[in-house]
């Protein structure tokens, strides 16, 4: 997966360790929408996970809205 310099002040950078046949997955999804990347994805499911999960947050809302619609 290509790993881009998108970080924008007030950005964290992680490193996870995750299965193989999800990293399969996310590497097919973003060959197939090139508007996507892996940051984008993992931010709209993060921020999807914690707002299912009771996070209340506007900005976890905010991240997960602009993460869906490209902004």
């Amino acid at each position: 997966m290509k790993t881009l310099n998108t970080e924008q002040p007030g950005d964290v950078s992680i490193m996870a360790t995750i299965p193989e046949a999800l990293h399969t997955s996310v590497t097919q999804y973003i060959e197939a929408h090139p508007a996507w990347s892996q940051e984008r994805v993992m931010q709209a499911a993060l921020s999807l996970f914690l707002l299912q999960n009771g996070t209340n947050q506007a900005q976890v809302s905010e991240v997960y809205l602009d993460s869906l619609f490209g902004a």
